[in-house]
């Protein structure tokens, strides 16, 4: 497909969608969702094999099963957040409940701010959407895509929710010394840190096997003394559930590359557990284990039909 046509294909969802009764664009996604399921392109077959790991005990009708259910969460996530920017702050309030936000609060109200580090789970935008309209606007990043005009629509969508957009490449802001500034400031960053498969990842254990995730929100927090918070998403019925966890401490022993490994893999602990309870919530449509990978495959910019542009947490660099 060009970058013509996605951005049309974009356009399209943001432009329809949400003037379409509820009913009939959850039956469109869900029609659309089922089509790949049922057609086993090479996405669906990655999903498969990464909830395979996630739930080893399945026979092949039980994978099935839940890939297919995997299918249904993913395309929720878009048919929302097409319909997002006309949904009222009561919308927003009925169906998002939020766990453990006084983690959050007690960060900010310390001065120290909190980074938010989540995996890609339920519905990123929705969550931040929720945050934001409490009153705490928050800082992110996502990657910059082509053509640009789809990045600018992408950013005016998320700022257009309460939320600033930092451009990962290709902009006049230094990202990690702005993101480094907003939490000395005492104030909210949001990033996703469940995958960064280049050489700059840091190496964890994931359900039993080897993959890499961001360094940047161990260090940025232990640069700046802001507290590291993992969250977990799931969706329940009609509803969007978060649960905050509690802060991931810095340790005490250790040169500060050991303190980011066991932080991040503190980290990758509590998604690990959020994500074994929840695996039809976790969109991982791509290659995520390091067995998967050719030698020295990193993470390439999303192609059409993936999520994206995620909030990118491997912007955050030591």
């Amino acid at each position: 497909m060009t970058d013509r046509l996605v951005y049309w294909a974009y356009a399209l969802g943001w432009g329809l969608l949400k003037h379409l009764p509820e009913r009939v664009a959850r039956g469109l996604f869900d029609g659309l969702a089922d089509y790949a399921w049922r057609k086993r392109g090479k996405r669906v077959l990655q999903l498969e094999a990464n909830l395979r790991r996630v739930r080893p005990e399945l026979d092949e009708a039980g994978l099935r099963k839940l890939s297919r259910a995997g299918m249904r969460s993913y395309m929720r996530y878009w048919m929302e957040s097409f319909r997002l920017p006309v949904w009222s702050r009561e919308r927003v309030a009925r169906d998002v409940r939020v766990e453990g936000f006084e983690h959050v609060l007690a960060a900010m109200e310390a001065g120290r701010g909190a980074l938010v580090a989540l995996p890609h789970m339920g519905n990123w935008d929705l969550a931040g959407t929720w945050v934001a309209q409490r009153g705490h606007p928050f800082t992110t990043v996502a990657e910059r895509l082509k053509p640009e005009r789809l990045f600018d629509r992408f950013v005016e969508f998320r700022e257009g929710q309460g939320m600033e957009v930092l451009a990962l490449t290709g902009g006049s802001v230094n990202v990690i010394g702005t993101l480094a500034r907003r939490l000395r400031e005492g104030r909210l960053v949001c990033l996703v840190g469940d995958r960064d498969l280049s050489e700059a990842g840091i190496e964890v254990s994931f359900f039993g096997e080897r993959t890499r995730m961001p360094a940047g929100p161990a260090a940025l927090c232990q640069r700046t003394g802001a507290a590291l918070l993992p969250v977990t998403l799931w969706y329940d019925g009609p509803l969007l559930r978060a649960r905050i966890h509690p802060e991931v401490p810095v340790p005490e022993e250790g040169d500060r590359k050991e303190r980011t490994r066991a932080m991040t893999q503190a980290m990758a602990d509590v998604w690990e557990e959020g994500i074994r309870v929840h695996p039809q919530d976790w969109h991982m449509l791509q290659k995520f284990w390091l067995a998967d990978l050719p030698v020295r495959e990193t993470v390439k910019a999303p192609a059409a039909g993936e999520r994206a542009p995620e909030p990118a947490a491997e912007a955050a660099k030591p």
